[in-house]
């Protein structure tokens, strides 16, 4: 029997979904782990100093994402958490945990697109920035997504136990660049590179961090007063209090209200590392972080959070399981209760979808989830019929708008070097095409033996072929294509520009017709040559 409304909105009042963005090497994956580590989820992180002797965190599963140290896929990974400042403030009073949906997203730029995916799925964002590096481009890229889909993001300065820019450089950069207003909600006590604690700015206090063996375990913290830790620290606790004031005095003081409209960004400095600073911004999720809200479906009507069952699908990924070789899909819970078992409609088709094997999914490792709520994150077992943006609803019937791709800038075909292995290579094209790991082109001059892929990086042909090979057994080779960029066309004007010189028409799974062509010079020729020719942008990443 479904919950009540009221029980419903009660237990997304305690839901904060989340993805974090940044650069590659920002340390968002360390940051994913550390974030579990503080939830108790894990006993010790993951990672230790030195690529070289780098475990392989537990948001990142794929042989290439623990071979190379970095995330390549998007995983979801829910806790619990309670506040520590809330427990402790009546110990008789039993306080209800906060559940917590990490969305971890790819940590590289080849990968936007997947990243893209999972912020139509998130109600909030922590950017995270290398202290010493600052704004990088595919930082900025994922900003400006956000900003777009009115994301509201926290900002995270990291790896401030290594020498870096100043607190305010920093602050400066962010707000020059981005137009964003950093609100720092703690100033780091030591300067970059000798990272002692952080300075309160709401409450006045000192929070002081002692470190552990490799950062493997909990920072120690020890609460002091103003007082307290100006004996101790000196001159470095005077310098943050004078940082925070003259903050203050240019108005740089956390405002709910502006953050949720996405003007200003509270700010954290922490090392993931070190897990100095982790606690500070799981709290602050729960504190500032938007509970899930009401989707607009296509037609602009708004659902609300304690209508019927309702979910978008925003990942769908095989693989992940070697000795099952299952596909998962990744929903997003929209509205009311979610229950395994029960019978939904797949608006796409209109036909019913069976939930029977519904899983929770913390990394790697899976658990059957008998309930789900709006802002969970549910896996559904070999969801074949499923692909991102799809929409699935209990009546009254819904639909939500597709999730859009990306303009690729990269293009390759794609054959099997046996024949023998045709029908394996046909199989695993359709898993991976429908999974969104790369576009699929094709026209009838190539045919179906060597489709043309189209990626926003070229990083995304590598995974192709390694899930080829290690998922189907099948050899491929990859050649290049001269194309560098496409455009949306249609059946009118394709016969005019497949007679043209660096031009080629192909039809993408969904039913695009897109032109490519050599080099932007050749694009701007036949624009002006055949003004009448349709020859439309695509998404751009930052669109």
């Amino acid at each position: 029997m479904s919950s009540s409304p009221d029980t419903i909105a009660r237990e997304v009042r305690r839901r904060r979904t989340f993805a974090i963005i940044s650069h590659p090497d920002a340390g968002k994956s360390t940051m994913t782990e550390a974030l579990a580590l503080h939830a108790r989820m894990i006993s010790e992180a993951g990672a230790v100093h030195g690529k070289s002797g780098r475990k392989a965190t537990v948001s990142d599963w794929m042989e290439m994402e623990k071979a190379r140290g970095i995330s390549v896929s998007s995983t979801a990974l829910q806790f619990n958490y309670t506040p520590t400042g809330l427990a402790n403030e009546d110990p008789g009073d039993e306080v209800e945990p906060n559940v917590i949906n990490l969305v971890d997203t790819p940590g590289h730029a080849d990968f936007s697109e997947d990243t893209y995916r999972v912020l139509t799925a998130v109600d909030a964002a922590v950017m995270l920035i290398d202290a010493a590096k600052g704004l990088e481009p595919q930082t900025l890229k994922l900003f400006q997504v956000c900003r777009h889909r009115g994301i509201p993001v926290i900002t995270v300065v990291n790896k401030w136990d290594r020498p870096g820019q100043t607190p305010l450089e920093l602050i400066d950069e962010i707000s020059e660049r981005i137009g964003l207003t950093p609100t720092p909600l703690y100033v780091p006590v030591g300067i970059a590179g000798d990272f002692r604690g952080l300075y309160d700015r709401r409450s006045g206090s000192y929070v002081k961090f002692s470190r552990t063996a490799g950062g493997a375990k909990i920072a120690p913290e020890e609460l002091l007063d103003a007082q307290q830790a100006a004996q101790i620290e000196g001159d470095a606790w005077t310098a943050a209090v004078e940082e925070s004031e003259l903050l203050s005095e240019m108005g740089q003081d956390h405002d709910e209200e502006l953050f949720l409209a996405g003007a200003t960004s509270p700010m954290i400095f922490t090392s993931a590392m070190l897990n100095f600073g982790v606690r500070q911004l799981l709290e602050a999720l729960v504190e500032l972080a938007p509970a899930p809200a009401p989707r607009d479906d296509v037609d602009g009507k708004p659902r609300e959070v304690t209508d019927p069952f309702s979910a978008v699908v925003f990942k769908v990924q095989a693989g992940m399981d070697a000795s099952h070789r299952d596909r998962l899909a990744y929903m997003r819970i929209v509205s009311g209760e979610f229950e395994r078992g029960m019978v939904v409609t797949h608006a796409q088709t209109g036909r019913p979808f069976a939930t029977k094997y519904a899983q929770a999914v913390f990394g790697r490792d899976r658990s059957t989830v008998d309930t789900a709520y709006p802002g969970d994150v549910v896996g559904l077992v070999n969801a074949t019929a499923l692909a991102p943006g799809d929409t699935l609803y209990d009546d009254p019937a819904v639909e939500f708008p597709p999730i859009g791709s990306f303009a690729p800038e990269h293009f390759a075909t794609l054959r099997a070097r046996s024949a023998g292995k045709y029908k394996q290579f046909r199989k695993a094209m359709d898993q991976l095409e429908s999974e969104g790991v790369v576009q699929v082109l094709r026209n009838d001059t190539r045919g179906d033996a060597s489709p043309v892929l189209a990626a926003v990086g070229p990083m995304q042909f590598e995974v192709v072929t390694a899930r080829m090979l290690a998922e189907f057994t099948v050899e491929t080779e990859l050649e290049p294509l001269g194309y560098s960029l496409a455009r949306r066309t249609d059946d009118a004007s394709s016969p005019e520009l497949d007679r043209q010189r660096g031009v080629e028409v192909f039809t993408r799974t969904d039913g695009a017709r897109l032109a490519l062509f050599s080099d932007k010079w050749r694009l701007q020729f036949i624009e002006k040559e055949h003004p009448d020719l349709t020859l439309e942008p695509l998404v751009a990443a930052a669109d």
